[in-house]
C-alpha cells in the first residue's frame, strides 16, 4: 500500500520488555533490534526493561506500563515457546481488554517463509489493555524483526492505508 502523505506524522511512545533468564539488557539482541527499530521509524522509546521467565514479574511491568498514560504500545520479546518455563501469553493475556486476533495468525503465517512448520510453536499474541496496544512476539532476533518490519511497523505507522492501530487510539476507551 502506498503511504498517505497528507497526514500528519504520529509518533508512539513504546515500551520495550525482554523476557529471558539467559539475557541481560547489555546482551539482548532482541531487544535491541525492536528499540532501533521503532526509534528509526521515528517512534519515542518509553521504557524499557528486562525480568527473568515469571508469569507474575511479567504481568507486573506490563500492568505498569498499561496503567501509565505516557505508554501507548507494549512489545514483549521472549517467553511464547512451548517450554515450561515460557509464560508470556499466560502473564499478558488476563490483562487484556480485547484480543487481536490476527496478529498471532498471521506472525505465524509470515514466520512460515522464514522457519518453516517451527512457526506453530509460536504463541505470539496482541491485544488492547486501558487503551494501550500490546505486542508479543518470541525471543529471537529474526522474530523481532520479523514481528517489527512485517506486522508492528506498518500497523504503528500513521500513513499506512487503508487503515492502522493509530487511527484508532484516539478510540479505545470509548463506552
Amino acid at each position: 500500500m502506498e503511504a498517505d502523505t497528507t497526514r500528519v506524522d504520529r509518533p508512539v511512545r513504546i515500551a520495550v520488555l525482554t523476557v529471558s533468564d539467559s539475557r541481560t539488557i547489555d546482551d539482548d539482541t532482541s531487544g535491541d533490534t525492536l528499540v532501533d527499530r521503532l526509534v528509526s521509524a521515528g517512534h519515542a522509546l518509553a521504557d524499557r526493561q528486562l525480568v527473568g521467565d515469571d508469569i507474575y514479574a511479567i504481568r507486573a511491568v506490563a500492568s505498569a506500563w498499561i496503567t501509565d498514560p505516557t505508554v501507548e504500545a507494549i512489545i514483549t520479546t521472549g517467553g511464547t515457546g512451548l517450554t515450561g518455563r515460557d509464560g508470556t501469553p499466560e502473564a499478558i493475556a488476563p490483562l487484556l481488554d480485547k484480543e487481536i486476533e490476527g496478529f498471532g495468525e498471521m506472525f505465524r503465517f509470515l514466520s512460515y517463509e522464514t522457519i518453516g512448520v517451527s512457526t506453530l510453536q509460536s504463541r505470539a499474541l496482541a491485544g488492547v489493555a486501558n487503551s494501550t496496544f500490546v505486542f508479543c512476539l518470541p525471543g529471537s532476533t529474526g522474530a523481532c524483526k520479523d514481528g517489527w518490519d512485517k506486522l508492528i511497523a506498518d500497523e504503528l505507522d500513521i500513513g499506512t492505508g487503508p487503515c492502522n492501530l493509530v487511527e484508532l487510539m484516539g478510540r479505545l476507551d470509548e463506552q
